[in-house]
């Protein structure tokens, strides 16, 4: 039986307290830092030579899928009732709104070194020492809106325009294409600025701090983004159907394409899993959205 991904403003207290239990226990165990180094090693761009499988490609959806899929069972191990929770960046869209809150995620980071000081993740806390990352830093960073190079959050509007894209990806299949859902919802966009970011990408920005980089999985706003961007996928294929809503391309691009060797097709596996964005693309029997 299929289990639910609720909307983070919508947790009762003792959901919210089963979710934070869990996320701790899997970081005690050592599990955690696993997932951060799994994001850091295929966290490439289009500058890199060889095989992008989680970013600026067309399995960015499909791989955090599985990554999303594989946190949730170590949550579940430690208590079957968690599930990982979405966070509607489009509706709460302060630093005081979910999921912010000290029983929660805890806040923004302080002014000086934008460390964050309250919730269950602050370091005080004693429970969440980053192990693994781009810096020598140890405590969870946020710059939550990004006071100095003030930033907002993706509106609906924006949202839409993303959804409204009749096919799933285009050649040539990286950051630069202005067509199809995947990279209007991954967000890398042309120029400086509000058009340089959209949709997921801008949401990294605005959190800032950890999130920003290969090692943003430190932040446990990760799961919370990437759940949201995940039901935008199903959301997609619902408002588009069939054929239509396919994962792209269906084939590999031939030799002598510069993309040769550097993308997934739909049938062919994502590292480090034995599983396709063919298989990914109806998780109905697992998980639903509320």
């Amino acid at each position: 039986m299929a289990y639910t991904r609720k909307n983070v403003s919508t947790l009762t207290s003792a959901e919210k307290r089963r979710f934070v239990n869990a996320m701790l226990e899997v970081k005690r165990r050592g599990e955690y830092d696993e997932f951060v180094r799994m994001h850091i090693e295929y966290y490439a761009s289009d500058g890199e030579k060889g095989l992008r499988a989680a970013h600026m490609t067309p399995s960015f959806l499909p791989w955090h899928r599985r990554f999303l899929l594989e946190l949730e069972k170590a949550l579940r191990r430690v208590d079957s009732s968690v599930s990982v929770p979405y966070w509607d960046w489009t509706r709460d869209r302060t630093a005081a709104s979910a999921p912010w809150t000290a029983d929660l995620l805890g806040g923004n980071g302080r002014s000086l070194d934008h460390r964050v000081m309250t919730g269950p993740f602050a370091y005080a806390a004693g429970h969440w020492t980053i192990k693994e990352g781009v810096t020598n830093g140890k405590f969870l960073t946020r710059d939550l809106g990004r006071a100095r190079d003030p930033i907002a959050l993706p509106t609906r509007s924006e949202l839409e325009s993303a959804l409204t894209e009749r096919v799933y990806d285009v050649s040539p299949w990286d950051s630069t294409v202005t067509k199809g859902f995947r990279n209007k919802l991954e967000g890398w966009g042309t120029g400086r600025g509000k058009v340089a970011w959209r949709n997921h990408n801008r949401v990294h920005r605005w959190v800032g701090g950890a999130m920003l980089g290969g090692a943003s999985v430190n932040d446990p706003v990760f799961w919370l983004h990437h759940a949201f961007v995940d039901l935008q996928w199903t959301r997609w294929q619902a408002r588009h159907k069939g054929a239509r809503a396919r994962y792209l391309p269906a084939k590999p691009p031939g030799v002598g394409d510069e993309q040769y060797g550097r993308i997934i097709a739909r049938h062919e596996k994502m590292p480090p899993w034995d599983v396709t964005p063919d298989q990914m693309e109806n998780v109905s029997r697992i998980y639903r959205y509320v």
